[in-house]
């Protein structure tokens, strides 16, 4: 049966997909003239990956893993719950060149079938939010990932997550609680285009609604570490970041030099991403 909170959530993403790719420009064109969508924080995570087969989960729109294939030499596979995220990657892939395979699936669905295995499987920006169960997410990988295989995440940080737009404390930290939401906003535009290739403002012509609603799980770092030790999995790193890549959490972030988001000076400085990286045993 599936996941009725995951349904919802692939409907509102269908939705707001639509809308950011609206921002982005000729994405083909970019990425076939050797653009690159990925920040230095994780090229340095995952290093070069040339002859290697890499699994992206909840890849969006497949920006990022196409750039993945040109930029480190990757073998990529995407999957994704967006029927709208999954046909642009597939055609993004076709137009620019760049072989890509792109698959629409719940991903927890998507772990259950799944039978390959993968040298490293990634993730990264806004994905396990959407996610009603990290012990579930922690098993997927490492059935996933070939012994000896790498584990990859950056993620926007918990402790960032707990405020409102105004700094006002509000949300929980951990537990994976329900958070019942007005739908996926478009925060690309709310970025000013640090989220796009082009880095250029957007003018917002009308305020996006999402028609539909969404469900998020707020979980902490400990819930994403133990999920995986759990899974049997061996922590390499942890790594905690004072900004935000392009993402503007809160209207008064000062942006820095890489489209780096960090708090106004009379903010106190919290991690606002953080990163890990797992290895599978080799047996």
């Amino acid at each position: 049966m599936p996941n009725q909170y995951h349904e919802q959530n692939r409907l509102s993403w269908n939705e707001a997909t639509r809308r950011h790719n609206q921002h982005k420009g000729d994405q083909a064109k970019f990425l076939r003239e050797g653009g690159s969508t990925l920040f230095p924080e994780e090229v340095a995570l995952l290093g070069n990956l040339r002859g290697k087969s890499l699994l992206h989960l909840q890849c969006n729109a497949g920006q990022d893993t196409l750039s993945i294939a040109s930029k480190l030499g990757a073998d990529v596979t995407g999957v994704d719950i967006s029927d709208e995220a999954v046909d642009f990657a597939t055609c993004l892939s076709r137009d620019s060149g760049i072989p890509g395979v792109f698959i629409r699936s719940d991903l927890f669905d998507w772990f259950d079938q799944n039978r390959r295995t993968f040298d490293v499987v990634f993730t990264s920006y806004g994905a396990t939010g959407w996610l009603s169960d990290l012990q579930r997410w922690g098993r997927g990988i490492a059935s996933a990932l070939k012994p000896g295989g790498k584990f990859v995440m950056i993620e926007f940080h918990p402790a960032a997550l707990m405020f409102e737009k105004d700094w006002i404390l509000h949300y929980d930290y951990m537990g994976g609680t329900l958070i019942a939401g007005d739908g996926v906003g478009d925060y690309v535009a709310e970025s000013g285009g640090a989220l796009t290739h082009t880095n250029l403002p957007i003018q917002i012509q009308e305020k996006f609604v999402n028609p539909q609603s969404s469900y998020e799980f707020p979980w902490g770092i400990a819930d994403h570490v133990m999920a995986l030790l759990d899974a049997g999995l061996t922590l390499q790193l942890l790594k905690e970041y004072p900004y935000s890549n392009g993402w503007k959490p809160f209207p008064d972030m000062v942006e820095a030099e890489g489209r780096r988001m960090f708090p106004p000076k009379d903010k106190p400085i919290i991690p606002l991403m953080f990163a890990i990286i797992a290895i599978k045993p080799d047996l």
